[in-house]
């Protein structure tokens, strides 16, 4: 999983000229589904920042105004946020009422048309004087507010009438920014904005007469609105998951957080304020695809079983039930099967039953099972019921059937004490219930029994397997190959054991031995690209993982159970990671790190653009997997170092943070801060 490198290099970037283009972005689909497009306008911001007034006394001044200002920027700039191709900055003693009366009434009015996206920041002080509001900038004078600030009415006038844009977006961060939004105090003001396109989103800070709140508490230091507002442009605003933040809801992200951080504030909470019926509610504000999560799989296809035996008149049963009767040259085939785990037996007078067998129909698959009846009969009947009676509650699946199952296989087992199935169906049983220590006893038991048992032999080694003894799993798993060769679990199993040992070469070979088979599982190709990426193979690793994510695109939760045999160390580096994860983790798990697969190979083979856009759908399964967050950050700092795109830049910083903040003591980690002091020279330069 690692990727450490050199410090990249971005002092070059401060001199280039960008493309300054709209944006259509595509959201990468599953295999087989085609792409969809977000277009997204050419876009212009003006972002201003004040926190020291050099007219006003020092008691005044603000503390975070000006770092607002510059994170804003970056949230609007970055390819993982407002995505804003022209974004200019008024900060500190830039900010003079000059060049704010510049920048808002000769430069937007000059470049901005009727289909473009126009929005304006603001954060500093704002004052009422005689029931007027207005904006501070840094020169403004306490004893001429009228003839020194710049007024909200007149900001009004020019978003009505002399900027144009398909949507226009107003964000003000101000000790009273509440009196800029229509429907309040400002009577004046309000039939200004009347006659506005209800295109415009004016999102304010704090309700009329309310405080601003600023501190050290969020964020390290921001203005809480601030604070909240660059959360939700970098996504944390997405409640319909699908990667766009609208206006809608970052109005509502912002209301509800920053009055919920304030509520125990001296001065009274702090209630932001928008007008809901004033702009369009899907007004696209940002575009995150990290943030998107995945779309809900398709229902299971249906799978079946072909049974084959090696005598006449052997009655099937199927999950206990019988389906139907098969002989030597006839198999009985049973379509239309929902997928998961059965449990498969074959019986015929004067033999031993053959098993029952846990034998997994995969959606849309035709699995063979063969079933040999070999030993004459001689099972005490009490032993049998007793194994009978365990299997029905061991299929129920939840923690009290687990338990009754238990007291049933121990019963059988004490009645037959060379009952190999009795303990086998116990092994399993206690390790449904997380109690390694006898599932491994029980297993062991099995084979102790009947050293032919092949199933039980795998059933252990793949329990060996996911408590972390991957030597003990491979002994095991060879002597099952020793004894039949062609027993595919088993070398899926080893498939898995050998990328854990990091003999990638055997990996390959037994994934490869696995998918003989015309039903196998999807995981197969799942380790076999595991295994070629790490061995350096990208390319061929690639389809590999896209078969995967093809076969397995089905709801887990609606294809019963599926046996994952490997449940925990699939997701190494994410703190707090409960250790047993549900079948629909493992499922959301395994397709992240599939995506993850693919964008280390695209980056592996430079093809930056390719890399994001599956890093992006890692995240969307596995939203915080440090180690997809790193490369992603890697892939948009190698993107934005050859293009000179300060966008990209900007969301490698986003990815950079954000495995920090996961995981700081990964060893990445020490890249990620040495790449993210590099491109913050580089973005403060510009």
């Amino acid at each position: 999983m690692r990727f450490p490198l050199p410090v990249l290099w971005f002092g070059w970037l401060a001199a280039m000229a960008l493309a300054q283009t709209s944006r259509d972005l595509r959201v990468e689909p599953a295999p087989g589904q085609p792409a969809v497009e977000v277009r997204i306008p050419r876009s212009y911001a003006l972002v201003i920042g004040i926190a020291k007034y050099p007219h006003l006394p020092a008691e005044a001044n603000l503390v975070y105004s000006e770092r607002d200002a510059e994170e804003i920027y970056l949230a609007l700039l970055s390819r993982e946020g407002g995505n804003f191709q022209h974004v200019r900055r008024l900060i500190g003693p830039q900010a003079t009422l000059a060049n704010i009366r510049r920048e808002l009434e000769q430069w937007l009015p000059s470049v901005a048309s009727d289909q473009d996206r126009v929005l304006v920041y603001f954060a500093g002080h704002g004052f009422v004087h005689q029931g007027k509001a207005y904006l501070a900038p840094y020169d403004i004078r306490r004893e001429d507010i009228a003839g020194t600030g710049y007024p909200m009415e007149r900001l009004g006038r020019v978003f009505a009438n002399q900027i144009r844009g398909k949507w226009k977006v107003l964000l003000t961060d101000a000790c009273h920014s509440g009196a800029i939004s229509p429907g309040v105090e400002s009577e004046t003001l309000n039939r200004t904005l009347a006659g506005v396109s209800p295109s415009l989103f004016s999102l304010t800070a704090s309700r009329d007469r309310e405080l601003s709140y600023e501190g050290a508490t969020w964020g390290g230091g921001h203005g809480v609105f601030t604070y909240f507002v660059k959360q939700g442009l970098e996504g944390a605003a997405d409640e319909s998951g699908d990667g766009v933040v609208t206006a809608d809801e970052l109005a509502e992200y912002v209301r509800r957080n920053v009055r919920e951080a304030t509520r125990e504030a001296p001065g009274g909470p702090q209630t932001p304020t928008s007008d809901r019926g004033s702009f369009d509610p899907n007004m696209l504000l940002a575009y995150v695809p990290s943030r998107a999560r995945p779309a809900t799989p398709a229902a299971p296809k249906e799978g079946a079983l072909v049974i084959e035996v090696n005598l006449d008149g052997v009655e099937v049963f199927v999950d206990g039930r019988s389906v139907g009767v098969a002989h030597r040259a006839q198999p009985l085939v049973l379509p239309g099967l929902p997928p998961g785990v059965k449990l498969v037996k074959g019986v015929r007078r004067g033999y031993e039953p053959v098993g029952p067998r846990e034998e997994t129909v995969y959606p849309g698959q035709r699995t063979t099972v063969t079933l040999k009846l070999l030993v004459p009969a001689r099972r005490p009947k009490a032993a049998l019921d007793l194994l009978e009676q365990g299997l029905e509650f061991y299929q129920r699946g939840t923690e009290a059937n687990y338990r009754r199952a238990v007291e049933r296989f121990t019963r059988a087992l004490a009645a037959d004490p060379a009952y190999s199935e009795a303990a086998l169906y116990l092994g399993r049983a206690y390790h449904a219930l997380y109690d390694e220590e006898n599932a491994q006893r029980c297993l062991r038991r099995a084979v102790e029994i009947d050293p032919d048992y092949l199933e039980a032999r795998a059933a252990l080694g793949g329990m060996l397997l996911d408590v972390g003894d991957v030597d003990e799993a491979l002994r095991q798993l060879a002597a099952v190959t020793t004894r039949d060769p062609e027993y595919l679990p088993a070398h899926y199993l080893l498939a898995q054991a050998f990328r854990m040992k990091g003999q990638y070469r055997e990996s390959i070979e037994s994934a490869r031995r696995a998918m003989r088979a015309a039903s196998h599982p999807p995981e197969a190709h799942f380790w076999l690209a595991e295994s070629l990426r790490m061995s350096g193979q990208y390319e061929a690793a690639i389809p590999e993982y896209v078969e995967y994510l093809r076969r397995s695109d089905f709801d887990t939760q609606l294809a019963g159970k599926i046996n994952y045999y490997v449940r925990t160390y699939l997701v190494p580096g994410i703190p707090g990671r409960k250790s047993r994860p549900a079948l629909p983790d493992i499922w959301r798990d395994l397709r992240g790190l599939a995506w993850f697969g693919i964008c280390n190979c695209e980056y592996k083979l430079q093809r930056y653009d390719a890399a994001i856009a599956d890093c992006q759908k890692a995240l969307s399964y596995q939203p915080r997997y440090p180690f997809a967050h790193y490369l992603l950050g890697l892939s948009y700092a190698r993107r934005g170092q050859a293009a000179g795109d300060l966008a990209s830049l900007a969301a490698a910083r986003q990815h950079f943070a954000l495995l920090l903040e996961i995981n700081a003591e990964l060893e990445e980690a020490h890249y990620a801060r040495q790449n993210l002091a590099a491109i913050n020279e580089a973005l403060h330069r510009r």
